[in-house]
């Protein structure tokens, strides 16, 4: 009876708590409404009809998303592993052979030294989680409470539904990494994308020379026309003496490539045109995201802030982002840069450090100046 009765007050309680958030809630709605209640609002209650008939939808779609993030990541490793596996075994060796003992070094190195952040970063941006507002009562400051997790939201936060949890400073939802990108992991995620873009280049130009080299062979290969070996040859071959006395079947040459060299030049064709394709799109998403780093914004505040600033021209205003402290300061901030050796040991060097601050707080409308002086 004693454990029944504390789970009973423990039930009332957190019931409590949460009507004393909706509540809470519901005053902030009123007043940003100009005084009308909110429940009666056409605003909210389109809402509300909206999200309620639309619900097994959305539910289907994040189940969905939920479960394919698991087979991109198994992709994005394979084809990875795919290009690797070539490089090594197909491509060094020619390297080797054909290149000066400089360039070799160059390409060793740099080559390396791009696998490492590639790994380290994808790796720590699935693993990480992006940061989650907490879940007990504290005193915060917070914006609204969400209304599928029943907690204070803090600026910056968002839901998400593949996730089902409010995220810190939230981006996106990526079903590559089968994570969401947010306060915590952001970082991660721009460098595996501009280390992927880089790497992928990288394969694009230097290896440009043997991809026409491969493809050139593939083509003569098509259009070589050669006899099987061990061709009869019957009726009148045999009477105007094709063959010595005795031999019913006629020996053709070798062909003038094998199985390997057929084999070398596709892998040599596959890794070029996968590596370019991914080089040119994901190249595009870097730049878009290196944008929005430099305006101090996420791809959900890039949307807000653009139907924002469009609100407040109807009215003759002008709107800017509370949150952006200068293109450099932004980069600094988002990189974690402290003092000059950290544009070495945090940008171009891996690095497991967190970012500035904590994700429930943020400095807005910040003065222009240097933030962090390096």
């Amino acid at each position: 009876m004693r454990s029944c009765s504390g789970s009973g007050l423990r039930f009332i309680n957190c019931h409590r708590r949460i009507f004393a958030i909706i509540e809470q809630c519901v005053h902030i709605a009123d007043a940003e409404c100009g005084g009308v209640p909110a429940h009666r609002s056409t605003c909210c209650d389109s809402d509300v009809v909206f999200d309620s008939v639309f619900e097994p939808v959305f539910w289907t779609v994040d189940y969905i998303t939920r479960w394919f993030g698991t087979v991109f990541v198994f992709l994005v490793v394979v084809l990875t592993s795919s290009i690797l596996a070539i490089a090594y075994l197909f491509v060094l060796p020619m390297v080797f052979r054909t290149y000066s003992t400089a360039w070799i070094t160059w390409h060793v190195c740099y080559g390396h030294w791009n696998l490492v952040m590639i790994v380290f970063n994808y790796y720590k941006a699935t693993m990480t989680h992006p940061g989650h507002p907490p879940t007990v009562k504290n005193d915060r400051p917070f914006v609204s409470v969400c209304k599928k997790c029943i907690i204070p939201k803090p600026a910056r936060t968002h839901h998400c539904g593949i996730c089902n949890r409010c995220i810190l400073r939230m981006d996106h939802h990526c079903p590559w990494l089968n994570n969401c990108v947010g306060h915590l992991n952001h970082r991660y995620f721009f460098n595996f994308c501009l280390f992927m873009t880089m790497g992928c280049v990288f394969c694009s130009i230097s290896g440009r020379n043997l991809f026409l080299d491969a493809y050139n062979a593939i083509e003569r290969f098509k259009h070589t026309d050669v006899e099987k070996p061990g061709v009869p040859v019957t009726g009148m071959g045999v009477l105007i003496g094709l063959l010595p006395p005795g031999q019913t079947n006629y020996q053709t040459a070798a062909p003038p490539y094998t199985f390997k060299d057929k084999m070398i030049n596709k892998s040599i064709i596959y890794m070029w045109v996968l590596t370019s394709t991914v080089a040119v799109a994901l190249g595009a998403l870097t730049c878009w995201h290196a944008v929005l780093i430099s305006r101090g914004e996420t791809s959900i505040e890039r949307h807000l802030n653009h139907r924002e600033k469009e609100r407040m021209e109807k009215l003759g205003r002008v709107y800017k982002n509370p949150f952006d402290y200068g293109r450099l300061n932004n980069w600094k901030l988002f990189f974690g840069v402290q003092k000059r050796s950290h544009w070495l040991t945090r940008v171009l060097l891996p690095s497991g450090h967190t970012p500035p601050g904590d994700g429930l707080t943020w400095e807005a409308f910040p003065v222009k100046k240097d933030v962090i002086p390096v």
